[in-house]
């Protein structure tokens, strides 16, 4: 019995081994898939490796990493946020509203604004649209997805109503008002790097460290998991989805400022389908989207996967609609692959203790 006993254990622990060689294979298919994509494209799209081309790649991953930072605290909360690329809209709107021609307070006066109010007015509106979004799903128990459609709606309309549908252009700004240094947030560097990837540098600091090293960062993860435990366990729930709502929101009107300054111009049109590339670089890069799983870093690396993968596709010539294709057939490859993990990876559990 007892050579039986011990054969089973050798067994067990051969497949629990196996397992655990491809569950870490799955557990980095982000970073290989990141090599994957730079090795094809660097083969097969010429200038690839070029300066110009890293540099402009490195801004839009950027932009998107920017987004899907965001979305990552979302998601891990078990929520979803449709309406970012509509907050980059709007808040572009304002930020070309703002530079253009400040606010009117109707008796012949008219308030103007240097560069750091500017970028302040609109944080702050990226953060009241969050805040709309986690009231309606915190405190009228609206569902996140019907929710934030409502908002993409509602932001993309609002964005439309401030010029009529047209652009603002021209947003040199105006030495007068300290507002001429508006378009450096786009088209500044420091050491040679273009601000816009340390503002997202800074950011993925800020937000890896709030995710691993704070209260409210534990809270996060709680409240994706088991919500109703987290909230028996003294967690504020709706205090906590508050937050990733409102930092999503955040991120959006960075994303909406760094874009009408790179462009000296504000369109109404500006961030649409953004929300793909930004949950596609957050599942890409391990978060789940049942909730409480992923990390900043992964997110990171799956954003520069999305940008890589996007601008490779442009320089051999593929038509946006395939582009869009590819994006879609992507998300779903990255949930399927991560429901295979959270099955290997119950598995192994199950292995491990037979052995």
């Amino acid at each position: 019995m007892s050579i039986i006993n011990t054969a089973n254990a050798a067994n067990a622990e051969s497949k629990a081994s196996g397992s655990s060689a491809v569950l870490l294979l799955l557990r980095m298919r982000t970073f290989v898939a990141l090599i994957l994509v730079f090795a094809f494209f660097a083969f097969a799209a010429p200038n690839f490796l070029s300066y110009a081309n890293m540099l402009i790649i490195s801004k839009h991953v950027a932009l998107n990493a920017l987004l899907a930072i965001g979305m990552t605290f979302v998601i891990i909360a078990g929520g979803i946020d449709l309406s970012v690329g509509s907050i980059v809209g709007l808040c572009a709107m304002v930020a070309g509203y703002l530079v253009l021609y400040g606010i009117d307070l109707g008796i012949g006066w008219t308030i103007q604004f240097n560069t750091l109010e500017i970028c302040f007015l609109v944080l702050v509106v990226g953060v009241f649209i969050g805040l709309i979004n986690g009231l309606l799903i915190t405190k009228l128990n609206v569902a996140p997805f019907i929710a934030t459609l409502g908002v993409l709606y509602v932001a993309r309309g609002a964005a439309l109503l401030f010029s009529d549908g047209r652009t603002f252009p021209n947003l040199a700004g105006n030495p007068a008002y300290g507002s001429d240094t508006f378009k450096l947030i786009g088209s500044g560097s420091f050491f040679g790097f273009p601000l816009s990837i340390w503002i997202m540098v800074v950011v993925a600091l800020a937000a890896g460290y709030l995710a691993t090293r704070t209260p409210l960062g534990r809270h996060i993860y709680a409240v994706g998991g088991n919500e109703r435990g987290a909230g028996l366990s003294g967690v504020n729930v709706d205090r906590t989805k508050l937050f990733v709502y409102m930092f999503s929101g955040l991120c959006a009107a960075l994303v909406g400022l760094i874009i009408s300054s790179q462009l000296q111009a504000s369109h109404p049109a500006t961030g649409e389908t953004f929300e793909l590339n930004a949950i596609a670089a957050a599942v890409l890069g391990g978060t789940s989207m049942s909730g409480g799983r992923g990390r900043i870093g992964g997110t990171i690396i799956g954003a520069f996967v999305i940008g890589i993968l996007a601008d490779g596709l442009i320089m051999m010539g593929v038509s946006s609609f395939w582009q869009t294709v590819i994006k879609g057939l992507v998300i779903i490859a990255a949930v399927v692959v991560d429901q295979i993990q959270q099955k290997l990876q119950a598995r192994v559990i199950l292995q491990q203790q037979a052995a």
